[in-house]
């Protein structure tokens, strides 16, 4: 029975594999094999080994039979009694110790594809990750990653098992009787078609489940998440969400119901065939044996010599798909590794000087890059690329804020500001012209000193689904207890955070919805006073916040910048009058600069933005 589902499964797994594969492919699975070379070799003997004691066995079994008819000495059957005892006892410690070396093997694969998928991923730039769908990228890190491990487990184990198993038991049968052999084989394709057949529909009836679990899969996701359960609670109707949910689920179950089926259908087939073959073979031999052109014990052996026949050649009938299927887990794989992360470390990428920091643009156009650049058809889940070219955002953007100064851009949604601020720390390069720290091309410093130097408050900061301590030491592994609750105190949630039961131990939820918008975005603050950075951007930092968590926010902000260079970009103008230039955004060129004042005065962009939101309430403030 298992050695039918096997069977089947390993049929299934190869029905959508593809004709062709890369070139190179396979001598890149070679490389990532290189370190296990030694245990693919005692892999590979124990494997021959374990198929030479599965044949062994029915030949003792037939000359117990033969002992037996002929009434020789009963010692000999105890001897043959206690051989296939001992055969018995050194395939089961051979098959651990197969299985150890395919654990180490394949675990160890799954280690290195992993590690090295995951940190090229990190390599790449944000503009892949806007595109890529997080599930499709997942999932190449766990179903792929699992798919190319067969192999070197499943796949290699069943080549060299059923290989070594196929010849030593034609061998043997042939020496034994030629007739029963021949029959054996004809009988063959009545083994072989219904497992193909079963197993096409099978594989659909896979595809389908796969694709209805996917959508039940992502209703789950949506709905469970804590901005999917909010919009869920404020406008969505339990009742429908419930029907609908119902409808997915009740759509897998009947494709289970009917996989199931068919299994038994088919798993019933195949015994079926079995049980007439192996009369066959009982009715040929029996009749052999009494003619005296056969022992009683040759058609014994000769009948379980016919499971080692009938399973190795269905299996290696189906090799080809078998590795195909693996072949193609590999290829995705490497298809990822190929991607090219677009924003590379110089070779002598340099540290930014010590002491006070400028922030320089010069001259910069930008355009966000193209699909084809940065990401794969296959992570976006479409057909094809969307191949169009990015259109210029930034067109000849100057400015410099002078080391320990503030310069706020402003502008209206969509001008280009937050696209500045993203060139700044790296997460883009510029077309034309150069973003300089002190004096340095950011193109021409290392990434770790970029992060060191450069901190970004966004207007939404990201919090792990973790502790308080863990998302603050995540930007200061060495910081000690005190420097955290001495970050927080100066961002304001010292008191906070102190009454709460667990502390700093305190689980803040997904994406920190267990706390109220003013204190994620305070605790955010807290994280960037550990790292202390040299240059702050702010990104919308106060937005969407009530009057007083900006209050409070904006306090945090005032003792996070003492001292700084900033970069601020707001929407609401109140938060940037004290800054020491303000650069008026629009279309991507700066369209005026000064101060408050001096803006106000010219009567221009920036007066008409601040009587928009300031002219009633000036008075009251």
């Amino acid at each position: 029975m298992d050695n039918t589902w096997s069977l089947l499964s390993s049929t299934m797994r190869g029905v959508d594999a593809p004709a062709r594969l890369r070139a190179g492919t396979i001598s890149r699975v070679a490389a990532f094999s290189r370190p296990y070379r030694a245990h693919l070799s005692v892999f590979g003997v124990l494997t021959v080994i374990g198929a030479v004691l599965a044949v062994s066995t029915p030949l003792l079994a037939g000359e117990v039979v033969n002992t037996i008819v002929d009434r020789q000495d009963t010692r000999m059957v105890v001897i043959l009694a206690l051989v296939i005892a001992a055969v018995a006892c050194v395939d089961a410690a051979v098959g651990l110790a197969e299985r150890w070396q395919s654990a180490r093997i394949g675990e160890g694969l799954i280690y290195d594809l992993r590690r090295a998928v995951f940190e090229h991923v990190q390599r790449m730039p944000v503009a892949f990750f806007h595109r890529t769908r997080t599930g499709a990228l997942v999932s190449r890190l766990n179903n792929d990653v699992i798919g190319a491990q067969r192999t070197f487990t499943a796949t290699l184990s069943g080549l060299v098992t059923n290989s070594v198993q196929l010849i030593l038991a034609v061998a043997v049968m042939v020496t034994l009787s030629w007739q029963i052999t021949a029959l054996a084989l004809v009988l063959l394709p009545v083994f072989v078609v219904p497992a193909r057949r079963i197993a096409r529909r099978m594989a659909h009836l896979q595809r389908e489940a796969a694709r209805l679990n996917s959508g039940m899969t992502t209703q789950m996701t949506e709905r469970f998440s804590a901005s999917g359960a909010t919009l869920v609670k404020l406008l969505g109707d339990p009742r429908a969400e419930a029907v609908e949910f119902g409808q997915h689920a009740a759509q897998v179950r009947d494709v289970g119901v009917r996989t199931a089926m068919l299994t038994r259908w088919f798993m019933t087939t195949l015994t079926l065939v079995s049980a007439l073959a192996l009369a066959l073979v009982y009715g040929l031999g029996g009749w052999l044996a009494l003619g005296g052109a056969l022992d009683a014990g040759t058609v014994v052996a000769m009948a379980l010599l016919l499971t080692r026949l009938y399973t190795p050649l269905t299996a290696l009938a189906n090799l080809r798909v078998d590795i195909m299927a693996a072949l193609v887990s590999f290829e995705r794989i490497f298809e990822v590794l190929d991607l090219e992360p677009g924003i590379t470390e110089h070779p002598d990428a340099r540290r930014v000087p010590a002491g006070a920091v400028s922030v320089e643009l010069r001259h910069v156009r930008f355009a966000y890059p193209p699909a084809e650049q940065v990401s794969l058809a296959s992570l976006e889940e479409v057909a094809t690329l969307d191949t169009r070219e990015g259109e210029q955002v930034l067109h000849g953007i100057d400015f410099r804020v002078p080391a320990g100064r503030t310069v706020a851009l402003v502008g209206a949604s969509g001008a280009g500001k937050s696209t500045i601020a993203s060139l700044v720390p790296r997460l883009y390069d510029v077309d034309t012209g150069s973003v300089r720290l002190a004096g340095v091309d950011v193109r021409e410093l290392s990434f770790a000193s970029l992060r060191e130097t450069v901190g970004v408050v966004a207007q939404d900061g990201h919090l792990f689904h973790d502790t308080i301590r863990e998302n603050l030491a995540y930007a200061n592994r060495d910081a000690t207890e005190d420097e955290i609750y001495a970050a927080l105190g100066r961002a304001r949630l010292g008191s906070l955070v102190a009454s709460l039961p667990d502390g700093l131990d305190t689980v803040v939820g997904d994406r920190g919805y267990r706390l109220s918008g003013g204190e994620r975005q305070r605790l955010t603050i807290a994280r960037l006073l550990l790292a202390q950075p040299r240059v702050v951007v702010l990104d919308e930092a106060t937005a969407h916040l009530d009057a007083e968590s900006e209050a409070a926010v904006a306090a945090a902000l005032a003792d996070a910048l003492d001292g700084r260079t900033a970069l601020i970009i707001a929407h609401r103008l109140s938060t940037i009058r004290a800054a020491d230039q303000i650069l008026v955004v629009d279309g991507g060129t700066i369209v005026e600069r000064g101060t408050h004042q001096e803006l106000l005065d010219a009567g221009g962009r920036y007066a008409d933005l601040y009587r928009t939101q300031f002219a009633e309430s000036e008075p009251a403030a």
